[in-house]
C-alpha cells in the first residue's frame, strides 16, 4: 500500500494547472454510447476514475485509444454488444451507474450490478430508477443486479425529482436523448459538469432547451445514434477550490490556473468572508495571503451553492482561523469520516448530528499517521499536513488517487514537502 509522507511548515509559491473535471469526465465517457462515430475527447484528467470507467466501456464491447501526453482519449462504441455491467467493476465507482440510461435507450434493455465506491451515506439509485419507469421501463432488482427492459424503446415523459440528484439527472438527460418524444426535467441538477452533458448531446443534434435551469426539456431522436462533436472536459472546480485552501491555509500566495471562475463563485465568497483577497481573470485566480485568517460558517447545498466535496477542505482550514467556525452537512450523512483524523493531528472539532463545529486557531497541529476514508476527506488531511508542525503520513492514499491527478507533484511544483512511499 502506498502512503504520503508530508513534512509541514514549508512555503509555498508559484503556480498550479488544474486537470479536467472527473466528475465531468465521467458522465461524457457514459454519453458516448449514444455515439455512432469515433469521439474524441480531451483534457481527460489521469485519475484512477477515468481508467476504471474506460475499462468498462472496453467490457462494454467498445474500444478506445489513450494518449496521456495529450491527455485525450479517442472513444469509439459503435461496436457494444454487451449490456451487461459487472460488479467486479462497478463495485470500485458509483459513477459506473451511468451507463444504465444510455445503454438501455439504446438497446432496450440493461442489466447493471448496484453500484459501491465511496462510504459516505447510501446515495440510493432509486431516483435514477424511477425516472426510467416513469419513461417506460420495467426495472426489477434480481441478485445485486439492476435489470431494465424497454423493448420499444423509451417513451418521452415529464420527471420531477423529489430532491435535486446530479447523477440522476444525467442518467435521465442520457436517457432522453434517444428516447422517442419529448423529456421534460423538472427540478434537475444544475452543476457545470451537467451543463457540459447537455451541451455535448445538444451540439450532436438533439434539441434541448433550458441548459444550466432546473427544468430541461429534451427531444428524443427515437433511438437514431447521435454525431458526437470532439470536445474539452471543463476544468476540475473541486481541485481548483483544494489548491485555493491549500494557499489560504499556508496563508500564502498562489495563482491557480486553467479555471473557470464562475464555476468556483460559492468558493471564492467563502473566501473572501475569511478575509482572503482573489483576484480572477478570464481562466485563472490568485489567493493572496491575509492578516487573519477569520472563522466562517458553511452550509452545504446543491450548486451553485457551497459543494459538499469542498466541506472537507474548508474544515481543515477553519483548524487555522482565529474563532469558532461551523460546517453543516446538509447533503450526505457519514460525510464527517475525516473529523476523527483531523483530531488525531490535534484539530479542535466537535460533531452535533449533521454540525461540525471548529475552534480554530488555539494550538498548532501536529504531525503524525492518519488515514484517508474517502476521496475529499483524504484531501482535508493533505492540507492540514502542510501546516502541521513535523512530519505526517496519510494511509489509503488511492482514494487520493481517485480524483487528484499528480497531487504529490503538483505540491512539490508550489514548494511543498509531499514524497510517495510504498509501506
Amino acid at each position: 500500500m502506498e502512503y504520503l509522507k508530508i513534512i509541514g511548515g514549508k512555503d509555498i509559491s508559484g503556480s498550479v494547472e488544474i486537470s479536467g473535471a472527473k466528475n465531468a469526465a465521467l458522465p461524457l465517457i457514459a454519453c458516448t454510447i449514444l455515439g455512432k462515430n469515433e469521439i474524441s475527447i480531451g483534457n481527460l484528467p489521469n485519475v484512477v476514475d477515468i481508467n476504471t470507467f474506460l475499462k468498462l466501456i472496453k467490457m462494454l464491447g467498445g474500444n478506445f485509444v489513450k494518449d496521456s501526453t495529450t491527455n485525450s482519449v479517442k472513444i469509439n462504441t459503435s461496436m457494444i454488444n454487451n449490456t451487461t455491467a459487472t460488479y467486479d467493476i462497478v463495485k470500485t465507482m458509483r459513477a459506473s451507474i451511468l451507463v444504465l440510461g444510455p445503454i438501455l435507450s439504446r438497446f432496450g434493455h440493461c442489466e447493471v450490478s448496484l453500484p459501491g465506491g465511496c462510504a459516505i451515506g447510501q446515495r440510493p439509485v432509486d431516483l435514477h430508477l424511477k425516472a426510467l419507469e416513469q419513461m417506460g421501463a420495467t426495472i426489477e432488482i434480481l441478485h445485486g443486479y439492476i435489470k431494465a427492459t424497454a423493448p420499444e424503446g423509451l417513451k418521452g415523459a415529464k420527471i420531477v425529482f423529489d430532491k435535486v440528484t446530479v447523477g440522476g439527472t444525467e442518467n435521465t438527460v442520457m436517457a432522453a436523448a434517444l428516447a422517442y418524444g419529448t423529456t421534460t426535467i423538472i427540478n434537475a441538477a444544475k452543476e457545470p459538469e451537467i451543463v457540459q452533458l447537455c451541451e455535448v448531446i445538444r451540439d450532436a443534434g438533439v434539441k434541448i432547451e433550458g441548459i444550466g435551469t432546473s427544468k430541461l426539456v429534451i427531444e428524443g431522436t427515437g433511438q437514431q445514434l447521435l454525431d458526437i462533436k470532439p470536445f474539452d472536459v471543463i476544468p476540475d472546480r473541486i481541485e481548483a477550490g483544494t489548491y485555493m485552501c491549500a494557499a489560504a491555509i499556508k496563508n500564502q500566495k498562489l495563482k491557480i490556473e486553467k479555471v473557470n471562475p464562475n464555476h468556483l463563485e460559492a468558493v471564492i465568497s467563502k473566501l473572501e468572508e475569511m478575509g482572503f483577497e482573489i483576484l480572477q481573470d478570464e481562466n485563472s485566480v490568485t489567493i493572496l495571503p491575509t492578516n487573519e485568517i477569520k472563522p466562517v460558517n458553511i452550509i452545504t447545498t446543491e450548486y451553485p451553492g457551497f459543494p459538499t466535496d469542498m466541506q472537507a477542505q474548508f474544515m481543515a482550514l477553519a483548524t487555522q482561523a482565529n474563532g469558532t467556525s461551523t460546517i453543516d452537512e446538509r447533503l450526505f450523512e457519514n460525510r464527517f469520516m475525516h473529523v476523527s483524523e483531523l483530531l488525531r493531528l490535534g484539530a479542535d472539532i466537535h460533531l452535533n448530528g449533521n454540525t461540525a463545529t471548529v475552534n480554530g486557531g488555539k494550538e498548532p497541529l501536529e504531525g503524525t499517521d492518519v488515514m484517508a476514508t474517502d476521496l475529499r476527506a483524504s484531501s482535508a488531511l493533505v492540507l492540514a499536513a502542510l501546516v502541521a508542525n513535523g512530519e505526517t503520513n496519510i494511509h489509503r492514499i488511492y482514494h487520493l488517487d481517485r480524483g487528484y491527478e499528480d497531487l504529490e507533484g503538483k505540491l512539490s511544483k508550489i514548494g511543498a514537502d509531499v514524497k510517495r512511499f510504498t509501506e
